[in-house]
């Protein structure tokens, strides 16, 4: 069997690799959010066709899985709007308090409410994050609508943790995959469509880009964290997400030579300190 916490790092690392690739490939953000989703579908289902691996949900569970895919597909595209209306830094920092909202839904939703070990964490790895990010954020921060944005972008991924959990009790891993995912596509092609994203003439290069964004961004980063999320708590998966910045930044700092400041290494340890709070057993904290 799978270790769930193998999973989460192998998950964490491949969908850190997507701002990178961005900037290797500039492509609308929607476009790529779709061809990132659609791409992941086209060569998941015929596997689970082929493995016999599919099944029919529930009754009960075909509407959380729908409600999935629209929340996944609008995170993504209300997270790229942010930015548009804002900066990156302001939105990736209030996209960043999903693991607040999913402590706080926890205990209502899932029945499972946080420990102070979750908590303590949480504070920690927040305050990381702020130091990786610098005062300056909060000298600059516009509450206006990429700011609303932004903070809605963390809701919806919060709700899509809670929701995602409550499905992943009860089915396979790889068909809530295919359903969820084939509902992000259509959503997002609908939105390409309505608002003129480009989706063709690309050169090789972005299709390259595009494909390496759907199969390891999008298809194992998804699967070994939808895996995680079934086995761990979903607020130690939402907090351990936090990591993204810090795996992103030194992959940035090899590959793209984007560079990395004493504040952002002290930052990404406090991050990763607090994530690791989460993991250690009840007894260390009193």
């Amino acid at each position: 069997m799978l270790n769930p916490r193998i999973c989460l790092i192998i998950g964490v690392i491949s969908i850190s690799i997507f701002p990178v690739l961005v900037k290797w490939a500039p492509v609308s953000g929607l476009s790529s959010a779709f061809y990132r989703m659609a791409i992941a579908v086209v060569f998941l289902l015929p596997y689970v066709l082929i493995k016999n691996q599919i099944e029919k949900p529930d009754k009960s569970l075909w509407l959380p899985i729908f409600i999935c895919g629209i929340l996944f597909g609008s995170d993504i595209a209300i997270w790229n709007l942010s930015i548009h209306y804002s900066n990156a830094t302001q939105a990736t920092l209030l996209t960043n308090l999903s693991p607040v909202w999913v402590g706080i839904a926890s205990a209502p939703f899932l029945h499972d409410k946080p420990g102070k070990q979750f908590w303590i964490g949480t504070i920690v790895a927040l305050s990381g994050m702020v130091i990786l990010m610098g005062t300056d954020t909060f000298s600059q921060m516009r509450f206006d609508k990429g700011f609303l944005m932004a903070l809605t972008s963390g809701l919806l991924y919060a709700t899509y943790m809670i929701t995602s959990k409550r499905v992943l009790n009860r089915m396979k891993i790889v068909s809530f995959m295919v359903y969820s995912m084939s509902v992000s596509s259509i959503y997002l092609l609908i939105i390409c469509l309505a608002t003129g994203q480009p989706l063709w003439n690309f050169s090789p290069t972005i299709w390259g880009v595009l494909g390496i964004q759907g199969l390891i961004c999008q298809l194992l980063g998804w699967l070994t964290i939808s895996y995680a999320v079934q086995k761990l708590d979903a607020q130690r998966v939402s907090l351990s997400l936090l990591s993204q910045s810090v795996v992103t930044g030194f992959i940035a700092w090899i590959f793209i030579n984007e560079k990395v400041s004493p504040q952002m290494i002290i930052g990404g340890l406090i991050i990763l300190a607090g994530i690791g709070i989460t993991f250690l057993k009840n007894k260390t904290i009193s």
